[in-house]
């Protein structure tokens, strides 16, 4: 049975940061994931994760300067350097935090470019490499570019493709319905199809990118297809609440048949 994971960075934003865990743990959440934890002490996450019984599912490696807009550096030419060394920076807090999966960004890059697809196919074997040694799973996640304009890793085939090339056991597709239903539609067949090396599910409403009860997904029919394709993984909730987080939080209760 899969288990619902709290993206913090989105939910509980009424809250500081490291007070969204208790949040979410009272929210009836047993997992959390977030974007990026380098802000604060390793030690700190790991303490509000033991304190309120919870697992981290995943986050991402460092993704450059993202104030200044990177979006991730893997696909970047003349950074590998700086890509090795986020790697064993995400690998610091993946041992505090017991995460399994690390999610790698592309950046804003030109797919087309040879250079840097040559970069980014390098930086993923590096990095799953790596994270194998720890016995951790490599996520790779077709972003939409309506979302993150000019993102390298924009199609769900290219990914498919790359993960089948590279051959790695700890290479999965991180599958999110909100960016699979805008790049590509079809979603339940792609999910079937691609299970095997599914590795994580995000979940949000479409377009809006709020609860999943709103918009165009019937994530009652999504969810139980998980459930009966023997989906074990997490499910991130990687939406932006409507109103105030618990508020949006029926949803959550229906599916786990609790009175609201």
């Amino acid at each position: 049975m899969f288990r619902f994971a709290a993206n913090l960075t989105m939910m509980f934003t009424e809250w500081p940061f490291l007070d969204r865990f208790e949040a979410a743990a009272e929210a009836g959440f047993d997992a959390v994931e977030f974007l990026f934890p380098y802000d604060f002490p390793a030690a700190s996450i790991q303490a509000r994760l033991a304190q309120f019984g919870l697992s981290q599912a995943i986050f991402n490696l460092p993704p450059g300067n993202w104030s200044a807009g990177e979006r991730g550096i893997a696909a970047l030419p003349g950074r590998f350097e700086e890509f090795r060394d986020s790697v064993e920076t995400a690998l610091d807090y993946a041992e505090a935090t017991g995460v399994k999966s690390l999610h790698m960004m592309a950046g804003i890059a030109d797919r087309q470019d040879p250079e840097a697809a040559s970069q980014y196919r390098k930086a993923a074997a590096f990095a799953a490499e790596r994270l194998a040694a720890r016995g951790l799973t490599l996520l790779l996640e077709p972003i939409n570019g309506r979302s993150m304009p000019g993102y390298f890793l924009n199609d769900f085939g290219y990914a498919e493709g790359l993960i089948r090339d590279l051959a790695a056991d700890n290479i999965k597709l991180q599958f999110d319905v909100f960016h699979h239903q805008i790049l590509h539609g079809d979603v339940t067949e792609s999910f079937r199809r691609l299970l095997p090396m599914i590795g994580h599910v995000q979940i949000a409403g479409v377009p809006e990118r709020h609860e999943p009860d709103r918009g165009e997904i019937d994530y009652g029919y999504f969810l139980s297809e998980l459930e009966k394709r023997g989906y074990e993984g997490f499910v991130g909730c990687e939406y932006h609440p409507a109103g105030h987080t618990r508020d949006g939080l029926g949803w959550l209760a229906r599916y786990r048949g609790r009175p609201e």
